[in-house]
């Protein structure tokens, strides 16, 4: 497939040179599947600070899926200023279900900035599509942000939660379902988050201690983790080593393995997810280590770990995550969050009750 970059189109210009509307530009390929119909600024704008605009991004585009599949997912990136820090960001909606010539919103809410140059009238931004993910979990775009592996797990767990919570309506009736709901809300209110940053390397200046990882076991995973550790020291952890296991006939050249890890006061969460590209041959054993170093509050001292594979993928492509009974298992319910699918589905029903609900899911 060529990309070709279509004409640039201005859709906003500057007002005032104290508070600006930022213009927005697109560079979507042209043989793109979606196509934007209009925008709509809100209430974006532009602010000198300095040398350089600060810009308060609140737009909705009208976009149209000019494919004749239905489309799942869209991920664009919005760009102020190529390597400037603060100038880039990517809006990623996943979860969508629009079938071929309907129209479609995108919110993009940000804050950029960009530097003044020379010359210049108005500041302006620039959004460029990365991918396009279609009902068959084929996929559209450059791919830069290695969005069509990230959009596809997104869809693959949105699958697998409409399918539970259908089978639930049948099964358990309005109110099983209703229930379910409620429980889900209150599991979300009491899971514990405390800060976590990920940073470029560990700063703290105590020692270093070795921490093993305890596994949960995920029956159906296809990756087997062995074995595994991570340097603490003082409220920050890094260099996470792990071996495992391909118990799968397939060939695996991805996975993600869940980090939790327990505080001080007996409190686990859910700390990081630590992606690993990697090829394991079938029945093959293999080694990785991250170069990742996490930090925690400073009142936060780590006294174990625990990892659970997340998900899995092949060299076919395809890929493996857990099903819904494995997460519920006790030791994962309390701590992983719930997927940003149920995230959705748990606002519909804030909002719009169970009967919004029960329609939402009439959809897929």
């Amino acid at each position: 497939m060529t990309f070709c970059k279509t004409a640039i189109i201005i859709v906003a210009a500057a007002l005032s040179a104290s508070a600006q509307t930022p213009g927005l530009k697109f560079d979507f390929p042209k043989d793109t599947p979606v196509t934007v119909i209009s925008s709509d600024p809100g209430q974006s704008k532009a602010t000198m600070r300095g040398g350089a605009y600060v810009l308060d991004l609140h737009y909705t585009l009208s976009l149209r899926n000019s494919s004749k599949h239905r489309v799942r997912g869209i991920t664009v990136v919005v760009l102020a200023q190529e390597g400037t820090p603060g100038g880039k960001a990517t809006v990623r909606v996943p979860s969508l279900n629009i079938t071929p010539n309907d129209t479609f919103p995108l919110r993009i809410d940000l804050k950029l900035v960009r530097p003044m140059t020379v010359g210049q009238n108005s500041p302006s931004v620039e959004v460029q599509l990365d991918g396009v993910l279609f009902e068959d979990l084929s996929f559209y775009g450059p791919d830069k942000l290695d969005s069509h592996r990230s959009m596809t797990l997104l869809e693959l767990e949105a699958q697998r939660e409409r399918t539970y919570f259908k089978a639930l309506l049948e099964t358990a009736g309005q109110q099983g379902l209703q229930d379910r709901m409620v429980a889900s809300i209150a599991r979300d209110a009491e899971r514990t988050q405390p800060s976590v940053e990920m940073v470029s390397h560990a700063t703290n200046a105590e020692p270093d201690r070795e921490m093993q990882f305890a596994f949960l076991q995920v029956p159906d995973s296809p990756i087997e983790p062995k074995d595994g550790t991570a340097k603490i020291s003082g409220n920050e952890a890094r260099a996470p080593w792990f071996e495992v296991k391909n118990r799968s006939p397939r060939p695996v050249k991805y996975f993600e393995i869940g980090w939790i890890v327990k505080d001080q006061q007996g409190h686990e969460f859910m700390a990081a997810s630590m992606p690993a590209e990697l090829a394991v041959a079938p029945g093959r054993s293999s080694q990785v280590v991250q170069e990742a170093a996490l930090r925690f509050s400073d009142k936060t001292s780590i006294q174990s770990m625990r990892g659970f594979v997340s998900s899995v993928g092949f060299a076919d492509g395809t890929y493996w995550i857990p099903s819904r009974s494995e997460l519920d298992d006790p030791s994962l319910r309390g701590v992983v969050a719930p997927s940003p699918e149920e995230q959705r589905l748990i606002s519909i029903y804030r909002k719009k009750g169970l009967t919004g609900l029960m329609e939402e899911l009439k959809k897929f």
